[in-house]
């Protein structure tokens, strides 16, 4: 599976095209990191698609088999990738080679305002910004545990997380939890007040007709019975981040626990794209449309 790398010069006549396209996207009030551009042949493109947009991830199988139906699709004529654009800073961007000077014009504009999404959109506030770095050095040490512990048990332990890699809780970025005071901090839980067993009002002489001391007692049991269940209850509260509640609680090894961290913090950086993806696309059709029909 090729791999392309960053960063090769663009033509020139490319290079005055995206300084114009550029320009016309900051007159209009797009707001971007800096945009690098790539030229790549289609079986570039389809590898670096493959790889979710990056050009150097974790070995998988998975990666493989995206690579071989990307290659297939272009190969039978069933589907061309125009551009692929990454969440980065600065962000890189793909140009596929035999598209035509029109082509790239367009795409240019496009990526622009998938750029200006990615920098101002909300659920990508809290996205990493080095993301290239990250899965490069991801790839390095899922590299260094296949070597020492074996590329079979490492990839089937991958296979386990990407299996959950959609539990997690795409709100957790955004909420900020207050601390916990002390008590609830250190020591036990405090006890639950230890109320009466609610009683149907009736006067003194039909009270134990009304509230029979055997029903009284087996109401106190019951909802003793339902305390316990309760205290017994793991966790105390729903969670929705499965892959966090593992790294907490599961009795993995050290190798396990870094890579499911790893695969977790690509999980939340790819959560965004698929939330924003009708949105995304639309915005930057939008802006393409606008600088090409305008200028």
């Amino acid at each position: 599976m090729a791999t392309a790398s960053i960063h090769r010069p663009l033509p020139p006549e490319l290079v005055d095209a995206q300084h114009e396209i550029e320009g016309y996207a900051r007159d209009y009030g797009l707001d971007f990191f800096t945009t690098i551009f790539e030229v790549v042949d289609a079986d570039q493109l389809n590898a670096i698609a493959a790889y979710g947009g990056f050009p150097v991830r974790y070995p998988h199988w998975r990666f493989g088999m995206e690579y071989e139906r990307l290659s297939k699709g272009y190969a039978y004529g069933l589907q061309k990738i125009y551009e692929l654009v990454i969440n980065n800073d600065p962000c890189y961007a793909y140009l596929l080679d035999n598209n035509s000077f029109t082509d790239h014009k367009l795409v240019m504009a496009h990526v622009y305002g998938h750029c200006d999404f990615f920098k101002c959109n909300a659920w990508f506030a809290e996205t990493p910004r080095n993301m290239i770095d990250e899965m490069a050095n991801h790839g390095n040490r899922i590299r260094r545990y296949m070597d020492r512990f074996g590329v079979e048990e490492v990839e089937n332990f991958i296979d386990c997380c990407l299996s959950i890699e959609d539990l997690i809780d795409i709100y957790s970025p955004f909420i900020r939890r207050p601390e916990l005071d002390s008590a609830r901090r250190f020591g036990d839980p405090p006890e639950p007040p230890d109320e009466p067993t609610p009683r149907f009002q009736a006067k003194s002489h039909m009270d134990p007709y009304i509230n029979p001391p055997e029903w009284i007692a087996r109401q106190a049991e019951k909802r003793q019975q339902e305390q316990q269940r309760a205290d017994e209850r793991f966790p105390r509260e729903p969670i929705r981040d499965v892959m966090w509640f593992l790294l907490q609680h599961a009795p993995l090894k050290s190798w396990q626990l870094d890579i499911l961290s790893m695969l977790r913090e690509e999980a939340y950086y790819f959560s965004p794209q698929g939330q924003t993806k009708i949105m995304n696309e639309g915005w930057a059709s939008y802006w393409h449309s606008t600088i090409m029909t305008r200028h």
